[in-house]
């Protein structure tokens, strides 16, 4: 018997933090949709430019009724995606994923498209959209939100910096100095610190990081310890972010405050990561921490909602 037939599939990586992009912007589109999990076999380590479900472990979720739209992310997606195409379905895809015939509309971070790579990408296309940094699931309603349910945040003395911490950007366990070094840091220009760890911190950075903290009045959430995780809060009530250079989904994330941005390289960052760091520095979203604690104007950047918009304005959903 066929699924119920949804006008939109999320076609969902394992990553999640790539799967997070296509989720994303289906969530910000409304009128339902439907996430197919993929799990790869063994051909999707092959590069395959051509329309084809032979990456897939399992195939049984691709039968009729079709959506009108889906949404993919990453390159092992894309053939899967291309698929689709095939069968008269209008596809979005986030990331890079030559050649760009047969997607409706490639999304793709300007730090994919920086210099180093440039002579390897087509000209800019019709169904190119260029964003900064990656599309995600955080609203500006959604930091409206936790920013009312946590009002406690605002009696912390000011300035309030908001510190996300990652870690390596393969593998898990910053380096317990470096998390030293940088709390050290953030708070020497700090009224407080709102701070929160990653699945990639490890429990000694996160030792050495609630050390550094000490002196002045912060809030520490250790990732995996339970309990809520306060980071959307933590951001909302922030009057600055300090975010590790590890972390393009962080990144992302923290454009919707509206708060100035420094990024602290934790060394070893790719250049796909060091791309994204230029390119929110040249668009003036984001400084190095060695700028920190002067702080400078920005704009809110929501553009997850801005491709949702161009989704619509294209007419591909009825």
């Amino acid at each position: 018997m066929s699924p119920p037939s949804q006008p939109v599939w999320v076609l969902a990586d394992p990553r999640a933090g790539t799967a997070a992009q296509a989720l994303g912007i289906a969530e910000r589109l409304g009128g339902g949709h439907r996430v197919v999990p993929l799990e790869w076999g063994p051909l999707a380590r092959l590069p395959l430019p051509v329309p084809t479900l032979a990456g897939l472990r399992d195939r049984s979720a691709f039968v009729p009724p079709w959506p009108q739209l889906a949404i993919s992310a990453g390159r092992r997606s894309a053939p899967v995606a291309r698929w689709l195409a095939g069968q008269g379905v209008r596809i979005v895809h986030c990331m890079r994923a030559w050649p760009a015939a047969g997607i409706d509309l490639m999304v793709i971070g300007r730090h994919d498209l920086s210099p180093a790579r440039l002579r390897r990408d087509p000209p800019e296309a019709p169904n190119i959209l260029p964003i900064l940094g990656a599309t995600h699931g955080l609203t500006p309603d959604r930091l409206g939100q936790a920013r009312a349910a946590a009002p406690e945040l605002g009696a912390l003395p000011s300035p309030r910096i908001a510190l996300l911490v990652g870690g390596k950007v393969r593998g898990e366990g910053l380096d317990p100095a470096v998390a030293a070094g940088l709390g050290a840091q953030v708070a020497g220009f700090a009224g407080s610190v709102m701070a929160t760890t990653s699945r990639r911190t490890g429990e000694a950075a996160a030792d050495a990081l609630a050390a550094s903290l000490a002196p002045v009045p912060h809030r520490l959430h250790r990732w995996g310890r339970g309990g809520a995780n306060p980071l959307l809060a933590f951001m909302a009530w922030a009057d600055a972010l300090v975010v590790t250079g590890d972390s393009i989904s962080m990144l992302s994330e923290s454009l919707v405050t509206a708060a100035p941005i420094f990024i602290a390289p934790l060394g070893g960052e790719g250049p796909r990561h060091l791309a994204m760091h230029e390119s929110l520095y040249a668009a003036g979203q984001a400084r190095p921490i060695s700028a920190a604690p002067a702080p400078f104007a920005r704009l809110p950047l929501d553009e997850t909602g801005r491709v949702a918009a161009e989704i619509r304005a294209r007419g591909w959903l009825g």
